[in-house]
């Protein structure tokens, strides 16, 4: 057994990434992937919200908010969840990954419970401030706790189908409002406090079971406290074994990880990896980020009010024309996750950032024609959505695991930040400029620009991507300390 107390620069060596990567499929996986993938799951259900209540919102006897005001509220959300992001991003690294998911929950309940206590603009976007900022923390800790506890083999499957439950929580934001945003059932001015509210009530439950989940071994042995980190694994793998039935082999034959732990870190020391060693990858992951930040929250915050001017939908039905979008969205990571760890990132990255960038210029090209009913506008965008859901869920699984796991959180953090920033901050209220003019013209440009990212996306993927299919976290980004 490794020595429990470990000095600054003392070599050790583990075999603790072999040994997790090595678990069957167990009930502990699943548990660990419900209890941290609620954060998608959430998001999806705030973004959901926003978007079919921005034309209640607009009403005189509610909020009476103008299409460019309801896209402000939108990119501070993003603001939010930027600012949230790199703050717990940089703590996650430093002080644990559990930790930090509890506290982020615990932020995003905070602000979701005053959003749905808001009273003017100023209060509504200050509120939807905070709930971003515990999901953008949520992001740095989750996608780090997730990719350092799931078997290799299965990595990139199960970060798309997690990144993909975003869609569960869309879908059940969408059927929600059915009743809430119902005037017969509820009135419109508390119906979309009390779908905010379901949002702080689910929250509750999952902080609960999050209790009861592990720090990251791999983080505990980076940070010196070896002892912790065997004890935890050891005790991941006799609950593995009691769930499975399965007597557990030795780790395969190789060499084990050698190190010098170390508990911090200098700024310069977590930066400057990021634009010398991994400057390729840093760019990959910007551009990535980028693109399906802005493609998305161009579209989901402002999708009802495009129903709403263009195809005369009701303002209380907008929100089930949601429902498509989510099945959609979840049903591509679902059905072609497996292929991003079979036939690799890097092709099937590419791929569906330039399928999903086409279908999205032909559906602007009908739309600014006239061409389009309700319906077949609805068709063309889910099918846009079944290739840009896993485009986009692979965005955050590259960022994920293929920086070292000193600088894990924080490069998650980085990316989605820089990445939301320019892609996904200004493009709500972007979109809600271009709303505002009735111009479908106008619309189609907007929509060319989404499409043109994505295609970029797609190149810096194939001329950058990482092999990382069924491969070792260590392997594909050695530790920063590592000998």
């Amino acid at each position: 057994m490794p020595s429990a107390s470990l000095q600054t620069g003392e070599s050790i060596e583990t075999l603790i990434p072999a040994r997790l990567d090595r678990l069957p499929w167990s009930r502990f996986h699943t548990l660990l992937v419900m209890g941290l993938g609620i954060t998608w799951i959430l998001d999806g259900l705030e973004v959901t919200l926003m978007g079919a209540i921005s034309a209640v919102l607009e009403r005189p006897d509610v909020m009476h908010f103008s299409a460019a005001e309801i896209g402000f509220i939108g990119s501070c959300y993003l603001a939010g969840a930027v600012i949230g992001s790199l703050i717990f991003g940089h703590l996650t690294d430093r002080f644990g990954r559990r930790l930090f998911f509890m506290l982020s929950l615990s932020l995003y309940l905070g602000g979701v419970g005053l959003s749905a206590l808001s009273w003017n603009l100023g209060s509504f976007a200050l509120f939807r401030f905070i709930t971003g900022a515990g999901i953008g923390g949520e992001y740095s800790a989750v996608n780090s706790a997730i990719d350092e506890l799931i078997p290799a083999r299965l990595r990139g499957r199960v970060g798309l189908i997690v990144n993909g439950s975003f869609w569960l929580g869309a879908a059940f934001g969408a059927a929600s409002t059915v009743i809430i945003l119902n005037p017969h059932y509820i009135p419109y001015r508390i119906g979309w406090r009390v779908g905010f509210g379901s949002g702080a009530i689910i929250g509750l439950g999952i902080l609960y079971l999050r209790r009861f989940l592990p720090e990251s071994p791999r983080w505990l042995a980076m940070h010196g406290r070896l002892a912790e980190a065997e004890r935890t694994t050891g005790e991941i793998e006799r609950i593995v074994a009691a769930e499975t039935g399965i007597v557990l082999e030795a780790p395969a034959p190789g060499e084990p990880l050698r190190f010098r732990p170390r508990r911090t870190f200098g700024s310069t020391a977590l930066i400057r990896p990021l634009v010398t060693t991994y400057r390729s990858r840093s760019i990959l992951g910007l551009t990535l980020m980028t693109a399906q930040a802005f493609t998305y929250n161009a579209i989901f915050f402002t999708y009802a009010l495009v129903l709403n001017r263009f195809y005369g939908v009701r303002a209380d039905r907008a929100g089930l024309w949601m429902l498509p979008f989510a099945a959609g969205n979840f049903l591509g990571p679902v059905m072609l996750g497996h292929l991003f760890d079979s036939i690799g990132r890097r092709r099937m990255i590419a791929a569906t950032y330039t399928i999903s960038a086409l279908i999205l210029t032909a559906t602007g090209w009908l739309f600014c024609r006239g061409a389009l009913s309700t319906l077949s506008q609805t068709a063309l965008w889910t099918l846009m959505f079944f290739f840009a859901s896993p485009a986009a869920s692979s965005a955050y699984l590259t960022v994920s695991e293929i920086f070292p796991i000193e600088i894990r959180a924080l490069a998650i953090a980085i990316f989605y930040s820089a990445g939301t920033a320019f892609g996904g901050i200004a493009a709500p209220w972007f979109f809600g400029r271009l709303i505002d003019t009735g111009s479908r013209r106008a619309l189609l440009d907007g929509y060319l620009v989404a499409a043109a990212l994505m295609i970029a996306a797609a190149v810096a993927e194939l001329m950058l991507g990482v092999a990382a299919e069924r491969t070792s976290l260590e392997k594909i980004a050695p530790p920063l300390s590592s000998l």
